[in-house]
């Protein structure tokens, strides 16, 4: 920060474990990756490009490696692991990660229907290759998962490998973890924290208010994801106490 602050939260150093912010990227140039990296490198901590973009994107190897030189990884969404995965690809996914150098990759079936069991099977295998992120929730707005559920499928996916597990909002912030109006399953969110560590969750958060709710209830070191890279620096200014909406939070 530029300016020395009396009773401003401490945020975990990069890298870290705690504090995590991860960006979506949803087809952005060269030149806009540089100006990301040169204005917010310092406050994010991973770029995910989203959904499948990645199997669109001109000059993906040059992208990665832009971000990997700036210390913050990278992985392809959770939707790529499912189009592979539900053609029975599975071998030829993990081929993609070694050809592009990635040590992270995301475990997701909010797209489509696979036996939790199989699910756990894809996250070990996965495990002995890279670090893995697993995805928990629907991407179906009329699918409601009961909060039992969510802490299963959670404690099953960490045992099987995963380092993290994500929870689901897409990058509308209208479904999972939230109300279709972007309201926050409040009860379903506590319930998970009785049994979860919050240090192993990352909540997709896109929305301002959701971020703000969470910084309230989790403290400036909570992991969010599907950050608008437009939004680092404001969501950072929101972590510790600098933005109206938390103002008073930390004083």
């Amino acid at each position: 920060m530029n300016f020395d602050l009396k009773n401003v939260p401490d945020r975990k150093k990069k890298p870290r474990d705690e504090g995590l912010t991860m960006v979506i990227d949803k087809g952005s140039s060269i030149q806009q990756c540089k100006d990301l990296i040169e204005s917010s490198s310092k406050y994010f901590d991973v770029i995910k490009f989203g959904w499948t973009t990645s199997n669109f994107i001109n000059n993906l190897k040059k992208k990665i490696k832009l971000f990997k030189d700036a210390d913050i990884d990278v992985y392809f969404g959770g939707t790529l692991f499912e189009a592979f995965a539900v053609r029975d690809q599975f071998e030829d996914y993990i081929s993609i990660l070694k050809e592009y150098d990635l040590s992270l990759a995301e475990v997701s079936d909010g797209s489509i229907s696979i036996p939790h069991k199989k699910k756990c099977e894809y996250i070990e295998k996965l495990s002995n290759h890279v670090t893995v992120f697993s995805e928990v929730g629907s991407k179906d707005e009329k699918k409601i998962i009961p909060p039992y559920k969510w802490i299963k499928q959670m404690k099953a996916e960490l045992n099987a490998g995963s380092t993290k597990v994500i929870g689901e909002a897409r990058e509308s912030g209208s479904v999972g973890l939230f109300r279709s109006s972007g309201e926050v399953r409040q009860g379903l969110v506590e319930e998970i924290l009785t049994e979860i560590p919050t240090e192993k969750i990352i909540w997709e958060a896109p929305l301002k208010a959701q971020q703000v709710w969470f910084v309230k209830l989790l403290g400036p070191n909570v992991n969010l994801g599907n950050i608008s890279g437009n939004e680092v620096i404001s969501l950072e200014t929101i972590r510790v106490g600098l933005r109206g909406d938390t103002f008073n939070e930390f004083l």
